[in-house]
């Protein structure tokens, strides 16, 4: 009986050991297994769970990939499940990719940052979006004007000279001899004052409901209204052309948010940052500076410049402002193109005294419209009607283009901002040029009064040298039908000269003040001359077409989705947390 007893439990051992062999992935010795106890399946579920690792492990562990750990292991073991569990496995993990186009690394390439617990943005790849590009055409208003070192007063009317009733999408406004070219300007102290006037004129001319437009008592840009002329009565705005300050009412005019014009707004994948971009501008003055919260100092400025209160009013904002010396260049576009304005830098260059000093040279404004890059340069050259006098505004030119360096700004590195003025994708080169005529003041006369232009234009200085390919190599002018703008007398029609004996106050008539560009996509459609006699030059006005690339915007779908409104990006559905979620 017990011989029997002994034989059943070594055969019951002998079947548990089998049972364990089929079930363990790791070899199990049978002279140690005599009978079944909890110990022993503890042990083998510890064998079981030392396969994972193996598995599952990562480059970051020293471990081998998933597939070079699973060979090993069915080579090892040689058994059947764990090919079924590999099988199993990279399965799942292929169905998981495929479900999930965004996350496309595999968890053994990922490496963890250990500055952010949570999501790392750059681990994930972008849903698959073409950008397309096309041209539309944006008109920019171009005027040029030597003030001859007059200040404004506050019942200039601008409305005639600005073209207003023709609505540009941008204008650019370059003036010279804002100040008079004193050395105490030069060298000293920088008057900044008739900038501002000037900026408080533009905007009364741009800004002014279209309602309250009113006609000129006279014909020119210096002419006064009925309106102007009773608000030119006010104290407040009185007090206001007394005490101006060009920082206080430029940032006051600028769009909020405007500090992002001057960051790089290169095409990004993700339309949520562009709506975040887009969201921080508003009316360009719905926050006005802390310096002109006093109650006075508002209705002065409000007076004189007529600021539309609210934003449905206002239709321009003022984008950038440079002064250097007597040289001003400003720029205003419609407030809906804000947003799209990017890479906005200045930079100038003197070339007056010694050389180097700001009564001469030139500002340079460089900035992006949507896809395409501009660059307008206001320019006052050397002066002289002497025989090779013309050489050196030729050298002027030279240096300007050689001398101006915008900083570099540009983050995207598959795209470059243009640092050159020649980079650009648009130019416009404003300014009072002081080439001239290469005749005798009497030559000249004698074909003014028999409106000979053509023969004048023919001896016109800037036309021979760009003819010989010595100045403004691959720029284009319009054709000039519009008298010579330099140099009339004090408030008058008649040129100087025509009124004076003395040889030393006569200037033989010419064409100073010139507007010329280069580019691609650049149609002028008009090149006049105002009539104002506010100074010695006649201003000159340009109105340009100019094709510019808008990126459109199509997202391709996997094949077997159907969407009916746009796939939303994973950025929108991340909180706003964080720094580097802020763009």
């Amino acid at each position: 009986m017990s011989s029997f007893t002994g034989a059943r439990s070594k055969a019951n051992a002998n079947s548990e050991m089998t049972k364990a062999n089929e079930i363990n992935l790791c070899p199990v010795n049978t002279s140690t297994i005599t009978s079944t106890s909890p110990d022993t399946s503890a042990k083998n579920e510890k064998k079981k769970k030392s396969i994972l690792p193996k598995i599952f492990g990562s480059k970051r562990n020293g471990r081998g990939s998933d597939e070079e750990t699973l060979k090993t292991s069915s080579a090892e073991e040689g058994d059947g499940v764990t090919l079924d569990l590999e099988n199993k496995i990279e399965t799942r993990r292929k169905a998981f990719l495929e479900a999930a186009p965004i996350m496309r690394k595999s968890f053994s390439e990922r490496e963890s940052s250990p500055g952010i617990e949570g999501l790392n943005l750059s681990n994930f790849e972008r849903p698959m979006i073409t950008m397309e590009t096309e041209l539309q055409s944006f008109r920019i208003f171009v005027a040029t004007w030597n003030v001859g070192g007059k200040s404004p007063s506050y019942d200039l009317n601008l409305q005639d000279f600005l073209l207003v009733e023709g609505s540009a999408d941008i204008y650019v406004l370059g003036f010279q001899e804002i100040v008079p070219l004193s050395a105490g300007n030069v060298l000293v102290i920088e008057d900044n004052e008739p900038a501002a006037k000037w900026l408080a004129l533009i905007s009364q001319a741009l800004n002014k409901p279209r309602n309250e437009y009113s006609d000129s008592s006279d014909s020119g840009t210096g002419s006064k209204t009925q309106s102007s002329s009773k608000e030119s009565k006010s104290p407040a705005s009185l007090n206001f052309f007394q005490k101006p300050s060009l920082k206080v009412i430029s940032k006051n005019f600028r769009a909020e948010g405007s500090s992002l014009l001057k960051a790089c707004n290169c095409p990004v994948e993700s339309p949520s940052r562009e709506r975040r971009r887009m969201r921080k501008f508003s009316d360009p003055m719905s926050k006005l500076d802390p310096e002109l919260r006093g109650d006075d100092t508002v209705e002065e400025l409000l007076s004189i410049a007529e600021i539309p209160s609210s934003a449905s009013q206002s239709r321009y904002s003022l984008i950038s402002t440079k002064q250097m010396v007597g040289i001003f260049l400003t720029i205003w576009t419609k407030k809906e193109l804000v947003p799209h304005i990017g890479h906005l830098r200045a930079d100038s260059v003197g070339r007056g005294i010694m050389g180097c000093l700001g009564n001469k040279g030139c500002i340079s404004i460089s900035m992006s419209l949507h896809q395409t890059s501009f660059c307008f340069v206001c320019s006052h050259l050397a002066s002289g009607e002497k025989e090779g006098d013309e050489l050196k505004r030729n050298s002027d030119v030279a240096e300007i283009l050689k001398g101006t360096q915008f900083p570099r700004i540009c983050k995207n590195p598959c795209r470059r901002a243009p640092e050159k003025i020649v980079d650009h994708d648009r130019i416009i080169w404003l300014g009072d040029l002081n080439y001239r005529v290469a005749l005798s003041y009497e030559e000249t006369r004698v074909l003014l009064e028999d409106n000979d232009w053509d023969t004048l234009l023919a001896k016109d200085q800037l036309n021979m040298e760009r003819d010989a390919g010595r100045v403004f190599n691959g720029f284009k002018e319009g054709r000039v039908v519009f008298a010579p703008t330099y140099k009339y007398s004090h408030n008058s029609d008649s040129y100087a000269g025509e009124t004076v004996k003395s040889k030393k106050k006569r200037r033989t008539p010419a064409w100073c003040d010139r507007i010329l560009w280069r580019g691609n996509g650049i149609e002028q459609l008009s090149y006049i001359r105002g009539e104002s006699r506010f100074s010695d030059h006649r201003p000159v006005c340009a109105v340009f077409s100019v094709d510019v690339e808008v990126r459109s915007r199509n997202n391709r779908f996997r094949k077997g989705y159907s969407y009916t409104s746009p796939r939303p990006e994973y950025e929108d559905f991340i909180p706003q947390r964080h720094s580097f979620y802020d763009y």
